[in-house]
């Protein structure tokens, strides 16, 4: 265990930061997994909807470095090809 008192700081607010970022990451998970349930459901307006949460969830989580915006990029491309194919 870290003995230095800016040490037990840094702990402290990794930890804070661990906690905030877990609870990020769970929520993408979520989101996308909404989308992809929408796809199968084969519910364009459902599928619409759920991307539009999405975007904005990846979106923000990338403006919050929990993930790399590129990642963010590449998964709302991904799911917004997957719902222009059922839309079409």
């Amino acid at each position: 265990m870290a003995n230095h008192k800016s040490a037990l700081k840094r702990h402290r607010q990794s930890l804070k930061r661990r906690a905030r970022n877990r609870i990020s990451k769970t929520r993408i998970k979520n989101t996308v997994k909404a989308v992809h349930v929408a796809i199968e459901e084969k519910d364009v307006a459902k599928a619409m909807e759920a991307l539009k949460d999405a975007t904005s969830i990846l979106d923000r989580a990338a403006r919050k470095k929990v993930i790399h915006q590129r990642q963010a990029q590449r998964r709302i491309a991904r799911l917004q090809v997957a719902v222009n194919k059922i839309a079409a």
